[in-house]
């Protein structure tokens, strides 16, 4: 079947996003053809912004307009605190919380030797930095629990508890609302690991 060009190209190019096959890139080609020009442009000014007005936030490499990003700016954290996270989307996943009140460190991803990642490719030498600069009393280490995950955060904890501040991890175990039976085996440790007093 032949596709008219500047469709086959959208499709193309939106399938590359993370999570968008090609069935829905052409689902989002064809909601685009039809929409309306002002909406269309409206996307097009978005992403143009996104990449010109977005930069990183020189101390925590957080997404910000400004130099520093607003949680690094705020006066109502408590800086005593710096939550470690792989990606700049950890720290919007936890601030939806409304749970956590500190600073963040964003690495930029974590070590993976078989894809040549390096603590020399991740901004690690940058939090050493702020840890000597800044009073840090914990650091809290917020990786994925996957194999690269738990590597990163064991390397990082090696390296900080000898500076004398508290290292911590984010809990893990059950979902609220799921299942036991549903749940594997090592989230099920996990939890019983994890467990707390209620």
């Amino acid at each position: 079947m032949l596709i008219a060009e500047p469709l086959q190209i959208a499709i193309e190019e939106l399938s590359k996003l993370p999570g968008i096959g090609r069935k829905t890139a052409q689902r989002l080609a064809l909601h685009v053809l039809k929409s309306d020009i002002n909406n269309v442009n409206n996307l097009l000014n978005s992403l143009k912004d996104l990449k010109e007005k977005i930069k990183f936030c020189k101390d925590c490499f957080n997404i910000s307009t400004d130099d520093l990003c607003d949680i690094c700016k705020s006066v109502k954290r408590d800086r005593t605190v710096i939550c470690v996270v792989e990606e700049a989307s950890d720290v919007i996943a936890i601030e939806k919380t409304n749970e956590y009140n500190g600073l963040y460190h964003v690495l930029g991803g974590v070590l993976s030797p078989l894809s040549g990642t390096d603590p020399e490719s991740l901004k690690i030498k940058e939090l050493f930095d702020r840890l000597e600069k800044e009073k840090i009393n914990e650091i809290i280490l917020a990786l994925n629990p996957d194999t690269e995950g738990e590597a990163t955060s064991l390397f990082l904890a090696k390296r900080i508890k000898p500076l004398g501040i508290n290292v911590t991890r984010i809990a893990r175990g059950l979902p609220i609302g799921g299942d036991l039976e549903f749940a594997d085996e090592a989230t099920i440790g996990r939890a019983v690991i994890n467990r707390s007093s209620i």
